[in-house]
């Protein structure tokens, strides 16, 4: 992807001081998809792969109590999830049981926990995407993936989830858009 294409991204970073991180997620609400980019040099990445996501049922937006997913730039803050078998239910961020016993849970897998990056957008006050308990995370039920069916957080099957959560390092940058990715 080019420069000129992430342009929304490096200019969210410039102003709040970040630094481009060698890998780049770019999740699109208009597509249901997250992009995964690799760094090639400074603001020029290759695109690796594309996850098909479910974001929220209620849209976008940033405050809080509204259980919709948020815009803008955000970061891996934590992860929840190492060593577990693949079919744990989170509560809390806490296991309670696998999806066998609870095939419609609403937090499965593994949990990347997301912090938003752009002070009074998405940061801070009753907007901040940490506060708000926004994660990457994976569902009992997959069957509403590809549509918008959160209740604010990205949902991705296990089968990808588990995977991107071992090789996506905390700290990584997560753009959220309307934007279709073409």
């Amino acid at each position: 992807m080019s420069a000129s294409t992430l342009q929304p991204v490096r200019g969210a970073c410039e102003r709040n001081g970040i630094e481009p991180t060698p890998t780049l997620l770019w999740a699109s609400v208009a597509d249901q998809r997250m992009v995964e980019f690799r760094q090639v040099a400074g603001w020029e990445y290759t695109e690796d792969c594309r996850l098909v996501i479910s974001t929220s049922r209620f849209g976008v937006g940033q405050m809080e109590d509204t259980n919709k997913t948020p815009l803008g730039l955000h970061r891996i803050a934590e992860k929840f999830g190492d060593g577990l078998p693949a079919g744990a239910v989170f509560e809390s961020r806490e296991v309670v049981g696998t999806v066998a016993e609870k095939p419609k849970a609403g937090i499965a897998h593994r949990i990347l926990w997301l912090e938003g990056l752009e002070p009074g957008f998405n940061q801070g006050g009753n907007v901040d995407t940490h506060a708000r308990y926004v994660y990457i995370h994976g569902v009992g039920d997959e069957s509403t993936l590809g549509q918008p069916a959160s209740r604010g957080c990205i949902h991705l099957a296990a089968t990808d989830l588990l995977p991107f959560h071992d090789r996506i390092p905390t700290g990584t940058l997560l753009w959220i858009s309307e934007v279709a990715l073409g």
